[in-house]
């Protein structure tokens, strides 16, 4: 008689913002099946925003270091992934709100993109043929402007294919009104930021005859993508592109169960994130998934396109308190993991 196949745990978690990496999440559920004889499989996944650069270095590549311009002007260190002929830069890491401690000390309409520019620019340098710019968690409005004048000539970037990966649907002169009130910016300022924004796309307008304000996505980070568009970049979804990149398709077709999670889920987390790409994949699949957050929104609900009785749902902090879930979600995760793999 044939042996029996050894079962197959797929992890594939975002991180847990502040409290946990999508590696070390993924880590914990691939020891826990190895412990009990099982095969696993390890995905760390992002949807283009903080993070995207950790869940595709471990999948190789060669991160590297640079001191570029921070969204006030003070010098930071970015970490970058150059794979082959293809350079991965995460925009927060240059140009991020979490660089300047948050939306109460930051200054939304002196706040650049300079320094995303400056790591474009080098990784052209560096020989990259391929430029993948992953944005989200931006302290900027500036409409990509600052970027645009730290790659200058930006006739040097014609023959790269530039792709900007994004989860928002948000164009380019709306970015402020969406999101300049999480980044600090009172209404007289997004007031004042929208302004600057038309202006810009008017400009963008003159310079590259490309008109971008009812391209979906071009909003995101603060304009950015818009102005990257405009150069020739094309907007892609943050998670498709990391599940791409990752092989996540292959690897749900392979397992017999899948362990995702975030820090906090809620909506939003069925609308281009991480949770919901995976739960849409893994029904597309017929393979069931086990949900793991750190705390549940008040709203959240599974969308009736998902089928309920394939995915679980655990809330770390409703099984183990606020304290232990923020404090020490690895340990809880895998007491669930534990409790729940044969």
């Amino acid at each position: 008689m044939p042996t029996p196949a050894t079962p197959v745990v797929l992890a594939c978690f975002d991180k847990f913002r502040s409290t946990a990496s999508a590696s070390d999440l993924c880590r914990v559920v691939a020891d826990v099946a190895w412990e009990r004889g099982l095969e696993a499989l390890v995905r760390p996944m992002a949807d283009g925003g903080e993070g995207t650069i950790g869940a595709l270095s471990a999948q190789g590549g060669r991160l590297r270091r640079s001191t570029v311009t921070g969204p006030l002007g003070e010098p930071v260190e970015a970490v970058w992934l150059m794979r082959d002929r293809t350079a991965i830069i995460e925009m927060a890491q240059a140009s991020g709100l979490d660089l300047v401690g948050g939306p109460d000390r930051n200054r939304p309409l002196d706040a650049t993109t300079y320094g995303t520019g400056q790591l474009i620019a080098e990784a052209l340098v560096a020989g990259a043929k391929r430029i993948v710019v992953t944005l989200g968690g931006s302290a900027t409005t500036d409409g990509g402007l600052g970027a645009l004048n730290a790659m200058a000539p930006l006739a040097r970037f014609r023959g790269v294919d530039f792709l900007v990966a994004c989860d928002v649907q948000t164009t380019f002169t709306g970015a402020a009104t969406d999101f300049g009130p999480q980044k600090g910016a009172s209404p007289a300022q997004v007031g004042l930021l929208t302004r600057r924004l038309e202006q810009l796309a008017d400009r963008y307008v003159l310079e590259r005859g490309i008109d971008i304000r009812s391209i979906p996505g071009t909003g995101a980070a603060g304009g950015l993508a818009g102005a990257l568009v405009s150069i020739g970049a094309r907007v892609t979804s943050g998670f498709s592109f990391v599940a791409e990149e990752v092989g996540l398709v292959d690897a749900i077709a392979a397992a017999d169960i899948v362990y995702t999670g975030e820090g906090r889920c809620d909506t939003e987390s069925f609308n281009g994130k991480v949770v919901g790409g995976v739960c849409e994949l893994a029904r597309d699949a017929g393979v069931p998934v086990v949900v793991i957050a750190g705390d549940l929104g008040e709203d959240f609900v599974l969308p009736s396109s998902l089928d309920a009785s394939m995915i679980s749902v655990v809330s770390l902090t409703e099984r183990f308190g606020a304290a232990q879930a923020w404090n020490a979600p690895l340990r809880c995760v895998r007491e669930v993991v534990s409790d729940l793999l044969p």
